[in-house]
């Protein structure tokens, strides 16, 4: 049951990834494609499928928050890169703007990966 559980939760991290990438490139380019319905349910749903597998493996590995801190900088990080992300993707701001929260935003996400794979919150 964990290989299933971990495997799943990292090809959502990877669909998560590649799904942000592309929106923030339309973003850029002003793609008539962000305004697709699937654009905008299938990340929720991928995201969603995401935090639960991350919170299934907590619970499977026995792994809290206050005895990691390496998981802890992961919570704390997950709202700013969240919050970024809205940021990025919602129209509003000016163009600049936009591209600098979806640049911060990616570089939230791979802090975040980075700590899972040390498993430090110091990198």
């Amino acid at each position: 049951m964990y290989t299933a559980v971990k495997y799943a939760h990292v090809a959502a991290i990877a669909l998560s990834f590649a799904l942000f990438f592309l929106r923030g490139i339309w973003m850029m380019v002003d793609s008539p494609n962000l305004g697709r319905r699937w654009v905008r349910v299938v990340p929720h749903v991928n995201d969603t499928v995401l935090l639960a597998a991350g919170i299934t493996l907590a619970f499977m590995l026995r792994v809290s928050p206050g005895e990691n801190p390496w998981l802890v900088a992961k919570l704390v990080a997950l709202p700013v890169y969240i919050g970024l992300g809205m940021l990025a993707l919602r129209p509003g701001r000016t163009k600049p703007v936009r591209i600098a929260a979806w640049m911060a935003a990616l570089a939230v996400f791979g802090y975040i990966a980075a700590v899972a794979v040390t498993r430090s919150a110091s990198l």
